[in-house]
């Protein structure tokens, strides 16, 4: 995606990290929401700003991450994560299961304002 666009839609999520725990995003209550840091733990460096991540009641999250700024264009890479205990929902078809958190994603982020794309081009 276009650099300065994806960029833009990193500063936005993290303008609205401080009101974020506490708030519902399409029936999924936010625990906590950051952005995260990576200490190496062989030099004691810390990398900061490395994603913006939003961890919901019950163990599930997104995580939003920019690659490939210093080359042309920008891979937005949004990870989600769902926790479920129960057997019998485990094979719950990928994107019906991860249905809530897709459109929290969508609705948080505007990836389709600021990108112009309505879908992932890779998925995995």
């Amino acid at each position: 995606v276009d650099s300065a666009a994806a960029a833009t839609l990193m500063d936005q999520l993290r303008a609205q990290l401080p009101a974020l725990a506490g708030r519902r995003l399409d029936g999924l209550r936010v625990e906590l929401a950051d952005d995260f840091a990576y200490t190496d733990p062989v030099d004691g460096l810390i990398s900061s700003k490395q994603g913006v991540r939003i961890v919901f009641e019950g163990g599930s999250r997104i995580v939003f991450r920019l690659s490939g700024t210093g080359t042309e264009g920008a891979t937005l890479r949004v990870y989600l994560e769902k926790y479920e205990a129960d057997p019998a929902r485990q094979d719950i078809a990928t994107q019906t299961a991860l249905a809530p958190l897709i459109a929290a994603a969508r609705a948080l982020a505007r990836i389709e304002q600021h990108t112009g794309r309505a879908a992932p081009s890779v998925v995995t």
